[in-house]
C-alpha cells in the first residue's frame, strides 16, 4: 500500500473492509464494522478513501470523543435525496450483477477506464491488490455498503469533534466541491487540494498525500501532548 509505506509511524492498522481482500467473505454491516473498529482501536486516527472514507465518517459520527483525528480522501457523506439514493441502489444492483457475470478482471478494466480515473497511470492502479477481490465479495459490498444503501451523514457532520483533513485531487471537481462544502460544516477541518490529480489522488501522488497525512498526524499528536 503506497501510503502506509511512506508514513513515519509504524503504528498502523489496515483492515480490509467487508467484501474486499482478506475480508471478501465477510458480511458485516457498515454500522457493526464501525463499532468493531472503535472497540479494537480506541482513540485512534482513521484514514479512509472513497468508500473507506464513508466508513470512517460513520466511525466518527457514532463515536464522539473517541477519535484523535480523521482523514478523508475523495470521500462523501452520502446522498441527501431519498430518490437519488433509490436510483443509486438500482444502479449498484445492476453493477453488482454485472460483476458476478463478467468476473473481477474484466470489471477492473471497465472500472478503471472511467473518466474518474483518467489521470491514474496504469502502473499506479494497484491492480495486483485489487485482484485479491472476488466478484462475489465486490457484488456484496455494492449491495450492502454502496452509496445508495448508506444514510446521508450531511446532517451529522457537525457532530464530528476531532480534527479533520480532507484531501481531493484538483481534477476531481465533483469530490473537491463536496469536500469544500464539508469543510464548512465541520468545526476543526482543513481541505488540501492536490493539483493535477484525479479521484485516486493517493495512488497518483502517494508521496505528497503521505506527507500531508504525516504532517496532520504529528500535529494532532503534538496538540494532544500539550493538553
Amino acid at each position: 500500500m503506497p501510503i502506509v509505506t511512506r508514513l513515519t509511524t509504524d503504528d498502523v492498522f489496515t483492515p480490509d473492509l467487508p467484501g474486499h481482500g482478506s475480508a471478501t467473505t465477510s458480511e458485516t454491516s457498515l454500522e457493526d464494522a464501525a463499532q468493531e473498529l472503535i472497540l479494537r482501536q480506541p482513540t485512534c486516527a482513521v484514514v479512509g478513501y472513497s468508500m473507506g472514507g464513508r466508513f470512517a465518517l460513520h466511525v466518527a459520527t457514532r463515536n464522539p470523543g473517541r477519535l484523535r483525528g480523521l482523514v478523508l480522501i475523495s470521500s462523501s457523506p452520502g446522498l441527501e435525496d431519498a430518490d437519488e439514493r433509490a436510483s443509486r441502489r438500482e444502479s449498484d444492483e445492476r453493477l453488482a450483477t454485472h460483476i458476478e457475470e463478467v468476473g473481477v478482471d474484466q470489471f477492473l478494466d471497465e472500472w478503471l477506464a472511467q473518466p474518474l480515473f483518467a489521470s491514474l497511470p496504469q502502473d499506479s492502479s494497484a491492480l495486483d491488490d485489487r485482484r485479491r477481490n472476488t466478484s462475489t465479495g465486490l457484488a456484496w459490498s455494492l449491495r450492502h455498503w454502496g452509496t445508495g444503501c448508506q444514510e446521508s451523514l450531511w446532517e451529522s457532520l457537525r457532530r464530528v469533534d476531532c480534527p479533520v483533513l480532507l484531501i481531493t485531487g484538483g481534477r476531481d471537481t465533483k469530490f473537491t466541491a463536496i469536500a469544500t462544502r464539508m469543510a464548512g460544516l465541520i468545526d476543526d477541518c482543513r481541505h488540501a487540494v492536490i493539483d493535477d490529480a484525479g479521484h485516486a489522488v493517493h495512488l497518483e501522488r502517494p508521496e505528497l498525500v503521505a506527507g500531508l497525512i504525516d504532517e496532520f498526524l504529528l500535529e494532532i499528536a503534538d496538540d494532544a501532548s500539550g493538553e
